[in-house]
This record gives structure tokens, C-alpha cells and sequence, in this order.
């Protein structure tokens, strides 16, 4: 195989992702032609790659509506991820513990590289997660408590780049957007082992958060918490003494697991 074809191959492969990521973003499904206009792609490229993706059954063609929508293949794909993320057992009491004893709603996260994965929440009617924090979420880690703690954990030439990369864009207007100022606010997460967002990814939402480490001291991964701003101000002092407790209770239950392999 020659350069071009493998350049050619490459193209192929990140225009079928491109389109499964425009046919998951509708709920409905899209035709060939909505896939065509919104990729900005020819139509016979889209028919092309429609038929591989719908033998490899990652679509499915609704022919009585003309629309393609997601496959099942895709949910073996998303079954397989939350194996190798995973959340041991004991991890998931620790976690819903808690979210019982902060009155909050409680997640837990793991790092994947220069990822953040979700890989737990534990909420209520009364205590509801931040959305989109599902599992998986995995966006604006300047502007969230355990992207915080991500970042601090990173050498500096590895949070250069990410930043560099990501950028620090303003959720709200309390989002910190400046790279002195967030540097600045990463050290102190890294001496103080608490990382605190308020109202920063989302307006009516604060969060805090603590590092999961592994037996060697590496930061593997972090809970958090997130509640109120009102309720935060006057519960800060507890919430942070709770966080702490989960925090070395999980990453003493991760030892000896796949988990500190990620």
C-alpha cells in the first residue's frame, strides 16, 4: 500500500466518523441528502460510506422514512467502554455514601490520557447532577472541579498544550478564561489537594472535588460533588473534610484493580 492510499484510507475513516457524529446529533435519524448538506459532503461519497456503515451495522437504514439512524453495533461499542471505565462495587457505595452524607449530588471520574470520563454519578430528585455530566462528559475542564484537578496533576509543558488546544472559553461569566489566572488557581489546587468551581460551567451550580491517587501518588482521578451555590457557601468546611474521606477511601479500594492501569 502506497502513501496516497493510506492518506486516502485516513480520509475515509474521519469522514465516516464525521457522519456518525451528525447522525447521532439528530434523534430523528437524517436522510442521505440533510447528512450531505450538513457535512458539506458530495452525495455519492455520503451514499458510500452509508452503505459500509450500515453493513457494519454502526447505522441502520429506516427505509420507510429514508433515514439513517445509530446501529446496535454502536451500543456493544458503548457497552465495551463502560467495562474498560468500569466502577468497582466498592467504588459505587463509596460514591453513593456520598452523595447521602454531603447532601449533594456525588460523581467520579477517572483520567484517560488528557480525558476526563464520568464514570459514576449518583443523584436525586432533590440533589439532581449537573447536566450534562452523564457518564462519559467530557468537556471544559478549566470551568469544572474535576478538570481542575486534572489539570494541576498535569507537568507543565503537558497543560500548556492541552490549554493550548482546548482553550479556555467562558461558559458563564464566571468562568475563569485567563491563563495566568486558572495557572494561578492550579497551584493552589495542588498544594491544597481541593479543587472548587463556583457557578463556573453552569449558572445555579457549584462543585468541589478531590484527587483519587494511585499507590505511587499519580492522580488517576478525582470525586466531586455539586450543589446549590447557596447551600456551597455555608457547607463548604464539611463538604471539603467529606470529599477528602471518599477521596483516600477510593483510591484505597482501586488498589489492585485494571483501574490504575488507565
Amino acid at each position: 500500500m502506497g502513501r496516497n492510499d493510506v492518506l486516502t484510507g485516513m480520509a475515509s475513516v474521519r469522514k465516516a466518523f464525521a457522519l456518525l457524529d451528525v447522525v447521532a446529533s439528530n434523534s430523528r435519524g437524517m436522510s442521505a441528502k440533510e447528512i450531505a448538506a450538513a457535512l458539506d459532503m458530495p452525495l455519492p461519497t455520503v451514499y458510500r460510506l452509508l452503505k459500509t456503515l450500515v453493513v457494519s451495522e454502526h447505522l441502520v437504514h429506516l427505509k420507510d422514512e429514508s433515514r439513517y439512524g445509530l446501529g446496535y453495533k454502536l451500543h456493544a461499542l458503548d457497552s465495551s467502554l463502560r467495562r474498560q471505565i468500569g466502577t468497582p462495587p466498592a467504588v459505587a457505595r463509596l460514591i453513593r455514601e456520598l452523595h447521602v452524607r454531603a447532601d449533594a449530588a456525588a460523581y467520579y471520574a477517572v483520567h484517560r490520557g488528557d480525558d476526563i470520563v464520568v464514570a459514576h454519578v449518583v443523584d436525586s430528585p432533590l440533589r439532581p447532577r449537573i447536566t450534562p455530566m452523564g457518564f462519559g462528559f467530557n468537556d471544559a475542564a478549566h470551568a469544572t472541579a474535576f478538570g481542575k484537578v486534572l489539570l494541576a496533576a498535569m507537568d507543565p509543558e503537558q497543560r500548556a498544550a492541552y490549554l493550548e488546544r482546548h482553550g479556555v472559553p467562558a461558559m458563564t461569566d464566571r468562568t475563569i478564561s485567563s491563563v495566568e489566572e486558572l495557572e494561578a488557581e492550579l497551584r493552589g489546587v495542588l498544594e491544597d489537594g481541593i479543587a472548587v468551581e463556583r457557578e463556573e460551567f453552569i449558572r445555579g451550580a457549584s462543585c468541589m472535588a478531590a484527587p483519587v491517587t494511585s499507590p505511587a501518588g499519580q492522580t488517576i482521578g478525582s470525586v466531586a460533588v455539586s450543589m446549590d451555590p447557596e447551600d456551597f457557601a455555608g457547607r463548604c468546611a464539611r463538604t471539603e473534610a467529606l470529599l477528602r474521606d471518599t477521596a483516600d477511601k477510593v483510591s484505597r479500594a482501586l488498589r489492585g484493580t485494571p483501574m490504575l492501569q488507565l
